[in-house]
């Protein structure tokens, strides 16, 4: 499945520029949104960009004044400012105004794409310094659990057990009762709690996952047949929700890993795109080599994630539904961090979200 393309915002109000700029732009593998005042600028910027190509002059206001404002709106974006007529003044503002170039125009072609992959260039390195942050914020709080964890299992999971164990006695006692009714009256609530037990069980080994990790016991994984499989798993559920599965599944590489632990992966991942998108949809699953790494992807076309919840989503505990534990996909970050792999979460294509998984290829095949 194809990158989406980095978008550029251009902010200018002469016409003949603005077009000759998006064609040498969209020829060159940008996407490229116009406005044509200060105005239309902010408001497409409340978007998103990677880059905003800015005239100095605009029929209402300044750009110098535009590009701060811009950078509040999407601060990880860079802002590269145009103007015909340059001034030291001019040059000593944008600089003020946090612009990360100043260009002449017209700007010759090869140093205006010149310009806006040298912005692009430090919107990833941002994007990788936040990345890395996040991750040593998020192996912090793992690490707390896992202290946490290891002292309450024990006491949680021994009365857990024993409550489990009666329950069991009192239903097989129950239903040995003479009168149907009041063996049904009294089932359905002992069932009700024998789930709720179940339940909390299941949360219970998800925090013993952090506590004390299985050690990884690596063998040959083909990828394709294992994603298959788990697919096969929740076609139901799929259908019953309306759902289109789509598989883009390419024949790759074999992986060195955990059989089990990939599954849950790929099980996690899309059952929670299908509960995003609550209704009808469509997730589409993809496998692409890329270099040294297989890539799976996982995309839905649900409402997306908002871009202040989803530096969030891998944290323990963080949850936005109204049941669960919040470890689902951190359990899913350390499976695949265990496997020296990597997660991303980007747009959709057009709306939703997309899950980008990497893992290493087999070190024998990936030499070969």
């Amino acid at each position: 499945m194809p990158e989406p393309s980095p978008r550029i915002l251009l902010v200018d109000d002469n016409a003949r520029l603005v077009e000759n700029l998006s064609e040498i732009l969209g020829d060159a593998g940008y996407t490229v949104d116009i406005a044509n005042s200060c105005a239309q600028g902010r408001a497409k910027a409340a978007t998103g960009f990677e880059v905003a190509l800015v005239d100095l002059q605009l029929p209402d206001g300044n750009g110098t004044t535009l590009a701060g404002e811009l950078k509040e709106l999407c601060p990880e974006g860079e802002v590269v400012l145009m103007t015909g007529f340059a001034t030291v003044e001019t040059a000593a503002a944008a600089v003020r105004a946090g612009a990360f170039a100043y260009l002449l125009k017209p700007s010759p072609t090869p140093e205006l794409l010149l310009t806006l992959e040298q912005a692009l260039r430090h919107v990833r390195l941002g994007a990788e310094k936040r990345g890395l942050a996040r991750r040593a914020q998020i192996a912090e709080k793992l690490a707390a659990v896992g202290t946490m964890t290891a002292g309450l299992s024990h006491e949680i999971r021994n009365p857990l057990n024993a409550a489990g164990l009666q329950l069991q006695v009192l239903e097989r006692r129950v239903e040995k009762l003479p009168d149907s009714a009041t063996r049904t009256s009294l089932l359905e609530p002992l069932r009700l709690v024998r789930d709720e037990i179940r339940r909390l069980d299941h949360v219970l080994e998800d925090f013993l996952q952090f506590a004390r990790p299985r050690e990884l016991l690596a063998r040959p994984v083909e990828l394709v047949p294992l994603i298959n499989r788990v697919l096969d798993l929740l076609q139901n559920d799929a259908e019953r929700r309306s759902i289109r599965v789509v598989r883009q599944l390419a024949d790759m590489p074999v992986i060195s890993g955990d059989d089990g632990r990939l599954r849950q992966v790929v099980m996690n991942l899309a059952l929670n795109a299908m509960e995003a998108m609550n209704g009808p949809g469509q997730l589409t699953v993809s496998t692409e080599q890329q270099d040294r790494m297989v890539a799976i992807t996982l995309e839905d076309t649900g409402p997306g994630i908002p871009p202040e919840l989803r530096e969030r989503i891998f944290e323990p505990f963080f949850t936005t539904k109204a049941t669960g534990s919040g470890l689902g996909l951190p359990i899913v970050h350390a499976i695949i961090t265990q496997h020296g792999g990597t997660i991303e979460i980007k747009n959709g294509q057009e709306r939703g979200t997309r899950f980008v998984v990497r893992l290493p290829i087999a070190k024998g095949v990936a030499d070969a």
